[in-house]
This record gives C-alpha cells, sequence and structure tokens, in this order.
C-alpha cells in the first residue's frame, strides 16, 4: 500500500494528539469544548420532549439539533481519518458511542421521534476523566470493575440461588392465597415474591389470610439478609484486588493503533498491544 506523502502524514499525528489527548492546551481545549457542546445537545434533546417547549421553540430546537449533528459527524470523520486504523476505531467502544451520537438524527428522517435516542450522547461524557486528568478516578473504576469481574462466578450463583427461591415462595404465595386475593397465575406470584424479596413494595398485590401474611413477613425479613450477601463478596474482592494491583498515576497518552489510554509518561510501546506509541507535543 502507497504510503502518504509526509506532510499528510504530519497532519495526521497533530490531528490524532489534539483529537485523542489532553496533555496538550489544543488537545483539552478540544475536548472541553467538546464536553460543552455534547451536554447542550443533550439538553437540547431533552427540551424537545417537553410539549409546551416544542410548541414554544420546536423549529429552533430541531435546527439546533442538526446543527450538533453536523459538528460530531465532523468531529467523527476527523477522528476516522488521523488514526492509522480507522475500522478498528471505529469498532471500539467510543468508537461506537460516536457513531451512535450522530445516527439519530439522520435515522429520524425514516422513523420519526428516532431523534430522541441522541441522549445516548451522555455516554460519551465519560471522557470528562482523560480530560481532567482524574486518572486517579479512572485507576479506581478500574479497581472496582477487576472486583466486578472477580466477583461474578459467586454473584451468579448467587442470583441463580435468588431465581429458584422467589420461584418456590411465588408458587407458594399461589398455593395459600388463590386467584381471590390477586395471585392470578404462578408468574404474578414470582413477580409479587421478587418485589417483596428486594424490599422494593409495589403494594399492587398482597396477600389477605393470616398464611400468607405469615410468609410474606418471612419473605421480608429474608430479603434483608439476602440484600448483604453480594455487598460481601463484592467488597471481599475489591480488598482482595487493592491488595494485589498497584494503582499507577498515568498519562492520558493514547495508544494510535489500538486506542488504549493511560500510559505511563516515559512508555514508549502500548501496554496492550505492544506497538510502538505515537509522540506527543512535549517530546
Amino acid at each position: 500500500m502507497q504510503q502518504p506523502p509526509p506532510q499528510t502524514r504530519e497532519l495526521r499525528e497533530r490531528l490524532r494528539i489534539v483529537i485523542f489527548e489532553a496533555d496538550t492546551p489544543a488537545g483539552k481545549a478540544f475536548d472541553v469544548g467538546l464536553l460543552v457542546t455534547i451536554v447542550a445537545s443533550v439538553l437540547a434533546v431533552m427540551l424537545e420532549s417537553v410539549a409546551d417547549v416544542r410548541r414554544v421553540a420546536g423549529v429552533e430546537l430541531r435546527a439546533l439539533e442538526w446543527s450538533f449533528t453536523l459538528v460530531f459527524t465532523v468531529e467523527y470523520a476527523l477522528r476516522l481519518y488521523c488514526v492509522p486504523a480507522p475500522l478498528r476505531y471505529a469498532r471500539s467502544f467510543f468508537g461506537v458511542i460516536d457513531l451512535l451520537a450522530v445516527v439519530p438524527t439522520y435515522l429520524s428522517l425514516l422513523l420519526p421521534g428516532a431523534q430522541s435516542l441522541l441522549v445516548v450522547r451522555g455516554l460519551r461524557l465519560l471522557r470528562i476523566f482523560r480530560v481532567f486528568k482524574l486518572g486517579r478516578f479512572l485507576g479506581e473504576a478500574n479497581l472496582l470493575t477487576s472486583a466486578l469481574r472477580g466477583s461474578r462466578h459467586k454473584v451468579i450463583v448467587f442470583l441463580a440461588t435468588v431465581l429458584v427461591l422467589v420461584t418456590i415462595l411465588g408458587t407458594a404465595m399461589y398455593l395459600v392465597e388463590g386467584e381471590e386475593s390477586g395471585f392470578t397465575s404462578i408468574p404474578v406470584s414470582v413477580y409479587w415474591a421478587i418485589v417483596t424479596l428486594t424490599t422494593v413494595g409495589y403494594g399492587d398485590i398482597a396477600p389477605r389470610t393470616p398464611l400468607g401474611q405469615t410468609l410474606a413477613s418471612l419473605v421480608m425479613i429474608l430479603g434483608y439478609s439476602i440484600i448483604a450477601i453480594p455487598t460481601g463478596i463484592v467488597t471481599a474482592e475489591i480488598v482482595e484486588a487493592a491488595r494485589a494491583q498497584n494503582l499507577p498515576q498515568p498519562t492520558t497518552r493514547a495508544c494510535p493503533h489500538c486506542f488504549v489510554e493511560w500510559h505511563d509518561r516515559d512508555a514508549r510501546f502500548c501496554k496492550a498491544c505492544g506497538r510502538e506509541l505515537g509522540a506527543t507535543a512535549g517530546n
């Protein structure tokens, strides 16, 4: 494949540093402006859903929505242009989110109302961690993610046990109360058991017989006991992960190949894919 001329490569690299990294004044200014635009676009979508506001300023909000969409479309195109692997970025988490930030407006031309899906733009605010150098908070989030990943098998077993338990309790309540009290079927009774066991208690269905009320009381007490179990499981994994993990204070440097961020300042190669990192403005 023919390589682009040096001027094009230099332009792409400069764009990549500005768009994908926040360690430079230009990069931070770009991301701050992007975050402000995202917040404004989400507010516009929310306001358009209010009938009174839509009657007064519906046309203006629609025009504003299209303006935001055009801005995000150009931004998405620039992101694809400046990275060495556009398709890989398009399939990444933020690549998919960036695409979803513009698709609903165009889709609304065929499906009226689809523009309400534009609230997905709010997910792009996750970039706030890199813009304001909140690497420590992201490290804590990674710690929590590791703990959840480590405890997933225990949590799955716990949830399976709860499902079996609510099925048994719901069936028992169906036999005790019957259709006269609103427990018209086993699925409805299982729904009641889930609502009661989780201490939500909507009150749309309630037992009326003394035996049913006694069973309901046991389910409520059991619910308070069960709530503490997943908390203990995850907490234990967090403690274990904190002992095993040394949380560095990374930068916002992003690999131009796999787009993994938070590399050390003196890193030369990506910690994920092993390929050479691009230069930063300070190098």
